[in-house]
């Protein structure tokens, strides 16, 4: 696990013992909650389990009235006190940790109600409205961590069944609608973000996005031979843009823009995804320039609902100027078209 991962990872345990992890006042928690800006849950407990540590997970599954999170958020918690995640706005979080290494001492699963009407009356929410967490231990952590990386891998969905009784789950296929002691939740792969060029934009994007998730995949034709400053890539391509294109696989969790500034490369990188399920295909550049690329496209057999899924100047209208900016205005574009996760009970 990288220092700053660990970093990220905040533990409510006393160190000065080295016994079973005991709950310490909420006073004694830090001034930020750090521990809510870790979204991607996978390397976290995949990093306790090679420390050997044991995991309990506390999800989202019942919301009534308003919610500061969405049904099937998620929190780790470890048998040291380190948690990862949140589930509320703040309100219950160390409430729930607290609960966590009991459930991680006894093996016994358990529903919390916090908020309105709930008999839990010292642990309130400010939004209002009352909430569901279901604490469960994972006793067969390397089979959930086995089956949830190599859907990682295969860049699919992972569904698991959680049996809200028992605390058990099953992994495949959603059940039926119906059991309403089953959560049906969904791990979705990483977002990647596919960049083709070597502007400023290009860097400040390539720099920026891995801060919001994405997996960044940079694409700078006859490039350096190394990868530019402060940019973490999972995979950077010098070779001829055709040949880059031709070998990248473009999925349903995968988007696509082009900042080459070259009509031809441009061109080529959005028929590459417009023949794909990405979730998001953009260029840079003027309006005039994007009116150019629709009828290029058009001519080369793109239909009209094909062109409807272009963004074509990218980004959202924000008044951007600078590189950084520009690449805020297409990074907030990609909040807005993200596939998101809809988890529901079934």
């Amino acid at each position: 696990m990288s220092r700053h991962m660990t970093d990220t990872l905040i533990s409510f345990t006393d160190r000065r013992r080295d016994t079973q992890p005991v709950s310490t006042p909420r006073a004694q928690w830090p001034a930020w909650p750090v521990y809510g800006l870790v979204d991607d849950l996978f390397p976290v407990i995949a990093g306790w389990h090679a420390q050997g540590r044991r995991v309990a997970l506390a999800t989202l599954v019942a919301i009534t009235g308003s919610s500061p999170r969405p049904l099937g958020s998620e929190m780790a918690i470890n048998d040291h006190g380190e948690i990862a995640g949140y589930v509320s706005g703040g309100c219950v979080e160390g409430a729930v940790a607290t609960q966590a290494l009991e459930v991680l001492r006894t093996g016994e699963a358990v529903m919390l109600d916090y908020g309105a009407g709930s008999p839990v009356l010292d642990v309130q929410l400010t939004c209002g409205g009352r909430i569901g967490i279901f604490v469960r231990a994972l006793e067969d952590q390397q089979a959930y961590i086995q089956r949830w990386r190599e859907a990682r891998e295969r860049r699919q969905p992972l569904d698991v069944a959680i049996d809200l009784d028992t605390g058990t789950h099953r992994a495949g296929p959603p059940q039926p609608v119906g059991d309403e002691r089953v959560f049906q939740q969904r791990y979705l792969p990483p977002a990647r973000l596919v960049i083709a060029g070597g502007d400023p934009v290009t860097l400040a994007l390539a720099q920026l996005a891995p801060s919001f998730g994405y997996d960044v995949v940079l694409l700078r034709p006859y490039g350096p031979p190394s990868p530019p400053p402060d940019a973490v890539l999972t995979h950077y391509d010098t070779r001829p843009l055709a040949r880059s294109l031709e070998a990248l696989e473009l999925d349903a969790f995968t988007a696509l823009y082009t900042l080459t500034h070259d009509i031809d490369d441009d061109h080529a990188a959005l028929a590459k995804g417009l023949a794909s399920p990405a979730f998001a295909i953009g260029a840079l550049g003027s309006r005039s320039k994007a009116s150019d690329r629709s009828a290029r496209l058009r001519a080369a057999g793109f239909s009209e609902s094909d062109l409807d899924r272009l963004h074509t100047p990218a980004g959202l209208s924000i008044n951007a100027r600078e590189p950084r900016e520009i690449a805020l205005s297409v990074l907030a574009e990609l909040v807005a078209l993200r596939p998101r996760v809809n988890a529901a009970t079934a």
